[in-house]
């Protein structure tokens, strides 16, 4: 289907950012024009010249992201558009010169005396600021000069290369062969391999299986190289800054304690007995003999999806996040009415679902909408991010709104949470209730115990090469194969190609970004069991948490919505949840 055929009320209200092309352009080139930064250069030591200094950066700042904001969606409507990637182009160039302009000002802060960084954080004229700044302090002993930090500015594209190689390599130059799928020869794809994978045919499972990790082992000297120069680059990072380790670094750069890390790992890995009961079950169910990782993505239970038309799944998700009140029902019915939602699959449109949002405008949801039951999850997951965007930027000034990466899963996962356990309270169809919990259950598994692993085989690559191991094809999937043994246990059957799975996971170029996944649906599941349990003061204290943007760090945000990650009871709690939940399918099956 083209986009001229959908519809106006399922595309998203683009002229809200900006109206046309045109005014895009007299947007861009004003930015282009602005004044320079630089005359700032030497001016930080006092309040009132630093506040100048932050309130002009911060006007550029949120003009530029409203211009990035529609060359982003425009692109994503069509990504075949090459006038709209180039758009994106622009604006990332754009941005890339603006961090290197910049540049001087971390520097010449830091190397302020602690007194004086101490006075600017109490003072009044500066309260919008006093996290950003006391963050700068902690960051002092990391920050080299002004030289230094601009040299690395201006060295970020090339520093991202890594990563780029490996996109390309991905998703341009793989080369996955073709297979018979519906009557017909088609190329297999990753979304494709996705579709098989959690199809009930096992022999096109297995087929699409063996031929979608020889595409990868073809090029695996070359993914290996690749990740081990991105491994390099973090290392070289880690380096320069006097970090101790690169998980350290990551940690640091998210203001996350240490013993959150620690406590997920410890926790998940003691209850790793539990992924192997689920596989047991899994493999009985299935009837089968001996169990391979194709087969462990298919659904248990047949014939129970909730096929529901758009307008049906909204209704449904407006139903099951009803104890989140009245204030949250409506803006969601606003975001559907005053069409933040662009909905339908379309020619050329980018695959999957996301939300966006900046300062000073509403969120946008892109969707790809389906009648299966994980889209209607999808719903209730992006608006639950669009939502977290909304009250951040309404409660909190431009310098705390952009909540940190650790916390951005948590309030999409708390809705998805809400509304499986509102349909399990309210479905009296057996199969469907089975269909939900195997649907939990697998939700757990991919999210919190597979991204855990994940982080494993991150921080064990990483502390490899700290420790002056060369990473290469052999180490590095004998490091995974290792882990998914661990991880799933004897009913699986461990084969030469789920060692290499490390190759296709992209956000591995990401430095320890996975956990956060594993984090945000343990606090998750610990916040939607208070809010169904304690109701109103819950719900008061979770918008606490959705309104605090950066205003502090994340973990003390989480803290006061009921989730301390730093006490291993609530990674305990969580790990209750999945054991319940198999309890009654065992039960039921």
């Amino acid at each position: 289907m083209e986009r001229k055929d959908v519809q106006e009320q399922y595309k998203w209200k683009i002229s809200d950012v900006f109206e046309s092309d045109e005014k895009w352009e007299e947007a861009f080139s004003a930015l282009e024009k602005r004044k320079d930064l630089t005359k700032y250069r030497g001016t930080l030591n006092s309040a009132e010249n630093l506040l100048a200094y932050f309130k002009a950066e911060e006007e550029i700042t949120i003009k530029a992201l409203r211009v990035y904001l529609y060359a982003f969606m425009k692109y994503d409507e069509d990504v075949r558009q090459t006038k709209y990637n180039s758009y994106v182009a622009r604006i990332m160039s754009f941005l890339t010169k603006l961090d290197a302009e910049t540049s001087f000002v971390v520097p010449e802060l830091t190397a302020l005396p602690e007194k004086t960084l101490d006075s600017f954080i109490k003072d009044p004229r500066l309260k919008d600021y006093d996290y950003v700044l006391t963050r700068l302090k902690a960051k002092k002993k990391y920050i080299l000069s002004d030289k230094e930090e601009k040299l690395l500015a201006q060295t970020g594209e090339a520093m991202s290369a890594a990563g780029d190689v490996y996109t390309m390599l991905n998703n341009a130059e793989l080369n996955l062969p073709e297979i018979e799928f519906e009557g017909k020869k088609v190329q297999l794809s990753h979304g494709l391999f996705s579709v098989i994978m959690s199809g009930k045919d096992r022999e096109k499972r297995k087929e699409a299986y063996h031929l979608y990790y020889s595409a990868f082992r073809k090029i695996i000297n070359t993914l290996a190289t690749t990740y081990y120069a991105n491994v390099k680059v973090n290392m070289f990072h880690k380096d320069v800054r006097g970090y101790d380790s690169c998980l350290q670094m990551a940690l640091f750069d998210e203001d996350v304690d240490r013993s959150v890390y620690d406590n997920l790992v410890k926790v998940v890995n003691a209850h790793t007995p539990l992924m192997h009961r689920y596989m047991e079950v899994r493999k009985k169910v299935m009837g089968l003999d001996e169990m391979y990782m194709y087969d462990i993505y298919p659904a248990l239970v047949e014939d129970a999806e909730l096929k529901l038309s758009y307008e049906e799944a909204y209704e449904l998700v407006l139903k099951g996040l009803s104890p989140l009140g009245e204030e949250y029902i409506e803006l969601l019915k606003k975001g559907r009415d005053e069409r933040w939602i662009d909905v339908c699959e379309t020619d050329g449109k980018r695959s999957g679902a996301y939300s966006i949002g900046i300062y000073g405008n509403h969120p946008f949801v892109l969707l790809n909408y389906q009648p299966t039951t994980h889209d209607v999850f999808t719903i209730a997951h992006e608006m639950g991010h669009s939502l977290h965007s909304y009250f951040s930027n309404k409660n909190q000034p431009f310098p705390k709104a952009d909540y940190k990466i650790f916390v951005a899963e948590v309030a999409s996962t708390v809705n998805e949470v809400l509304l499986l356990k509102y349909l399990l309270k309210t479905t009296e169809d057996k199969k469907l209730r089975k269909y939900l919990l195997n649907y939990f259950m697998d939700m757990i598994r991919t999210t919190l115990f597979r991204q855990t692993q994940f982080a494993e085989f991150e921080e064990k690559a990483h502390a490899m090469a700290e420790r002056g191991e060369p990473l290469n094809k052999d180490n590095l999937s004998a490091l995974y194969k290792q882990l998914n043994e661990t991880y799933y246990g004897g009913a699986v059957i461990h084969d030469d190609d789920i060692a290499i799975e490390w190759a296709r996971v992209p956000h591995f170029y990401r430095c320890f970004y996975v956990y956060k996944y594993a984090t945000g649906i343990t606090a998750a599941i610990c916040i939607a069991n208070r809010i169904m349990k304690e109701g109103k003061t819950a719900v008061e204290e979770y918008f606490k948490f959705l309104s605090g943007g950066c205003s502090t760090d994340p973990v003390s945000l989480l803290k006061i919505a009921g989730a301390d990650l730093t006490k291993e009871e609530t990674f305990l709690a969580a790990m209750d949840e999945f054991e319940s939940t198999l309890k009654e399918f065992e039960k039921l099956s």
